[in-house]
């Protein structure tokens, strides 16, 4: 199906990908962005050299301990990627590296050269002979594969075409599961490959609305073949140590049904909403899976968000009134798990073998930079075995975080996450409103080392928890999507207005940041109440939502009915050009607008961002700043070595401290 309306868009052209004339095009608005840009030049040299400064650019990661051997990386001056390495461990619990011992397993330096480079998977066999990994050479997130004998250095590319970058070991070390992607770009076939073998199709997803995916269980007994849509599951496994068996089917799928399963303790565990949308925990016997038995019943008033199934015990990770909260079920004793900020973001992070008797958590704050903490199970003792270094002189103690409440035009309490300095709470301050509202995808608080540039000039960050989010609990998702999607921009404007009336900021000193699906957030909101905020960042934004869900041939479109709508029904047409960025453009005084887009972007395609701003420009009635920045060797995730991202945040910063004027 093409766009009924195609031939009364005048900026389609910009959608034909490689054609002179739009390369022309997006070159000379990056000469144009430049030359305003280059006019602070001073400002955004000095930021990048602060946030370079605070990041500790020769640095060791923490080991991973896997059988024995030390898994790490290192950063080193001036290298813009991570060098990979491992060690002998010296005795368990030792993570001390000894460099008789080290092995240095791939130096992305040397494979990126002058161009991009993203790593996919780097994965080790499980008698630690070979090094799979994956590499985007391009930033369309298509990935070559290769495997590497690390005694010999003997290197081979897999023959995969259109492959997702995921790689899945067998236990015999010698056979690896890969996917590979349609024509949509959407993971949908799963092979076997083994040395110089044809590659042997194991399993292929036809229908475009689900995507297919393969893991190891923790206890790396089983794979899983996981299909899934937006709103529905469906999941195969397979013996680890038998990978030409046929996949064995866990539970048919059915519309609405989301599961996802794991293995541990003898048993699978399967976290199911099949009884309430809040999710319940099940197990059930590999050898006869379909055969469910309650473990943990759905509660009304939490979500439980995820699980982790260790042989000294199971954690389950709930989601309470926008917080994680943690519960260990031991052997011996049942309890919570107390962290000491009010505001956080907590994730049950790997790391650790699975007969390991504790577990690592990655625990962070607006004003605390990463932690990775051990969890012992037994007895719930927490030890931090590392935090993520800020060089010069910083204490968290001198940064205020606090949670503000808003009331949306429905009633419902939509919370703000907020860090700044002390006395940036004591008068209207520059604030920046970050918001995402899509998916799902909880926006927990995270501590930035670049943000301090801001915090120290006396910004105040801020986080809109809105709707389309799963911040709440999986109710607070489901109210911010489909016919329901209205709320996230609402929710958001009742953020803005909220620290507007709260005197913490002005209309004349806020600014406002999204990207992706929060990009839309962000040109909806600029449409509906532009006069609200002085300036806006939108990053690889998914504002041409009309015409891009109407092109069912593009990446990932199909997929996207269960999050929007599909665009055939006729109250879902009204209701998406309702409020698509692109088509409801008005005649009116916009703010100053930075927006970026990468040329190789599989999953919003350059040309959302570039028909946006020509479009803006042609309507806007004022004279503000309006920049586009396409990176043109990069994908959704911009700029790939991590010199090159301090700089695209210097310069978003220096667009912000040049359109805004603390004291307005």
């Amino acid at each position: 199906m093409t766009n009924s309306s195609a031939v009364q868009d005048p900026w389609q052209w910009l959608e034909q990908r490689d054609q002179p004339q739009v390369i022309d095009w997006l070159e000379a608005e990056n000469r144009q962005t430049e030359a305003w840009i280059s006019r602070h030049q001073d400002q955004r040299e000095l930021l990048f050299n602060e946030i370079r400064g605070r990041i500790r650019e020769t640095d060791l990661s923490l080991p991973a301990c896997k059988d024995g051997w030390l898994y790490y990386q290192r950063t080193e001056t001036g290298a813009e990627y991570p060098r990979y390495y491992r060690c002998r461990q010296v005795a368990n619990d030792d993570l001390t590296v000894t460099a008789d011992t080290e092995q240095c397993l791939l130096d992305l330096n040397e494979l990126a050269g002058d161009g991009f480079l993203q790593l996919g998977e780097l994965s080790i066999s499980p008698d630690h002979e070979h090094l799979a990994y994956s590499l985007d050479r391009q930033g369309d997130e298509t990935y070559q594969l290769f495997v590497q004998e690390i005694a010999s250095g003997k290197l081979r590319e897999l023959d995969l075409p259109a492959a997702d970058g995921s790689l899945i070991w067998a236990a015999d070390s010698q056979t690896l599961f890969a996917i590979s992607m349609d024509h949509t770009s959407r993971p949908a076939t799963l092979w076997r490959l083994h040395a110089d073998q044809p590659a042997v199709q194991v399993f292929h997803e036809a229908d475009q609305r689900f995507y297919l995916h393969a893991y190891r269980s923790t206890c790396e007994g089983w794979l899983f073949i996981a299909s899934d849509s937006k709103n529905t599951s469906e999941v195969w496994l397979l013996p680890a140590d038998a990978p030409t068996t046929p996949p064995q089917l866990i539970r048919a799928r059915r519309e609405g049904h989301e599961y996802s399963v794991d293995h541990g303790m003898d048993q699978l565990w399967i976290r199911s909403n099949q009884s309430g949308e809040n999710f319940a925990l099940y197990v059930s016997d590999p050898r006869s899976p379909t055969q469910w038995t309650l473990h943990t019943p759905c509660s009304a008033e939490q979500t439980l968000e995820d699980f982790h199934v260790q042989q000294a015990g199971l954690i389950l990770q709930y989601r309470d009134q926008g917080l994680i909260k943690l519960r260990v079920q031991a052997a011996t004793r049942s309890y919570g798990v107390e962290m000491p900020d009010a505001v956080y973001s907590l994730h049950i992070q790997g790391g650790e073998d699975y007969d390991s008797p504790r577990v690592r958590l990655r625990y962070e704050s607006l004003n605390r930079p990463a932690q990775i903490r051990a969890l012992t199970l037994a007895n719930g003792e927490q030890t931090v075995l590392r935090e993520t270094p800020v060089e010069g002189e910083f204490d968290p103690a001198d940064y205020r975080v606090e949670q503000h409440w808003a009331t949306a035009s429905d009633g419902t309490r939509v919370p703000i996450s907020l860090v700044g300095l002390p006395t940036s709470f004591q008068h209207s301050a520059p604030l920046m409103l970050y918001g995402y509202g899509a998916y799902g995808a909880s926006m927990d608080p995270w501590f930035s080392h670049a943000r301090l540039s801001l915090l120290q000039r006396g910004w105040i960050f801020a986080i809109a928890h809105v709707r389309g989010g799963a911040d709440m609990g999986e109710y607070w998702y489901q109210q911010g999507k489909l016919a329901h999607k209205e709320n996230t921009f609402s929710d958001f404007i009742a953020c803005a207005e909220q620290l507007i009336a709260s005197g913490l900021t002005s209309s004349q000193q806020l600014a406002i940041s999204g990207g992706s699906a929060g990009g839309l957030l962000i040109g909806n909101v600029l449409n509906q109440r532009p006069e609200l905020f002085a300036a806006a960042v939108a990053d690889v934004p998914f504002v041409d939502v009309w015409n891009t869900m109407n092109n069912p041939d593009l990446p990932l479109t199909i997929g996207e009915y269960e999050e929007w709508g599909d665009p055939r029904d006729p109250e879902v047409a009204a209701r998406i050009k309702a409020y698509a960025p692109y088509e409801q453009i008005k005649a009116q005084a916009y703010p100053p607008l930075l927006v970026t887009a990468g040329y190789h972007d599989m999953r919003v395609q350059y040309w959302e961002a570039a028909k946006w701003v020509a479009k803006l420009r042609t309507l806007k009635t004022d004279a503000n700043p309006l920049l586009l920045r396409t990176q043109m060797h990069a994908g959704h995730g911009g700029a790939s070595g991590r010199y090159q991202a301090m700089r695209e945040v210097a310069e978003e910063y220096s667009f912000l401290l040049a359109v805004i004027t603390p004291g307005t």
